[in-house]
């Protein structure tokens, strides 16, 4: 019967363990490697916040409130036409009418997202008012012009407002709401 002399397989053992330990060295060493790339890549923009100029907006059709009292939709459609980009909360929107402007609310109900969109994506929000009685300045402003904006970015979009009166609140608030980003065709 042979046997191996204690100090060869100590010598084997002790050679194996640093192999081990070099090899998971190495696969930390590309890992971080990995991490440190994936960082520099989203310093250098590849997830930039998306702004309007690079969107293809549809602005409509509404769905519009028929009687005072009722509700009404209009539905914005955004088409992603340049490079990948993020939209990060939620869109901010104004309402006019003449030289008076009110901040739209966004919907309670709304929790704000974060989506990333390739070239040629869409996404939508809706903007839902109330209709208000028209020709009662108490009760209802004459809304001509809406506003938005996207999340990182202040430059505003300006729309012809499509609808009726929007019905007063209270004297600074009107019953209007804006939702949430969400992936197009959901």
């Amino acid at each position: 019967m042979r046997t191996t002399p204690v100090a060869v397989t100590a010598a084997l053992v002790a050679a194996l363990t640093l192999a081990a330990c070099s090899s998971g060295s190495g696969d930390d060493t590309a890992k971080s490697s990995t991490d440190s790339t994936s960082s520099a890549d989203s310093a250098n923009g590849k997830s930039t916040a998306c702004k309007a100029d690079q969107f293809g907006i549809d602005f409509g059709p509404s769905s519009a409130a028929p009687a005072a009292g009722d509700t009404g939709t209009i539905p914005v459609t955004l088409t992603n036409r340049g490079a990948s980009c993020t939209l990060e909360g939620m869109p901010g929107a104004d309402v006019y009418a003449g030289d008076t402007s009110w901040a739209v609310s966004p919907d309670q109900a709304a929790t704000a997202t974060k989506l990333t969109l390739a070239k040629d994506q869409a996404v939508t929000f809706t903007i839902t008012y109330v209709r208000g009685v028209a020709g009662d300045t108490k009760k209802a402003a004459d809304v001509d012009k809406v506003t938005f904006t996207l999340p990182g970015d202040s430059a505003p979009q300006s729309y012809k407002w499509p609808d009726a009166e929007v019905a007063v609140k209270s004297g600074d608030e009107l019953d209007i709401t804006v939702g949430p980003f969400l992936p197009a065709g959901d």
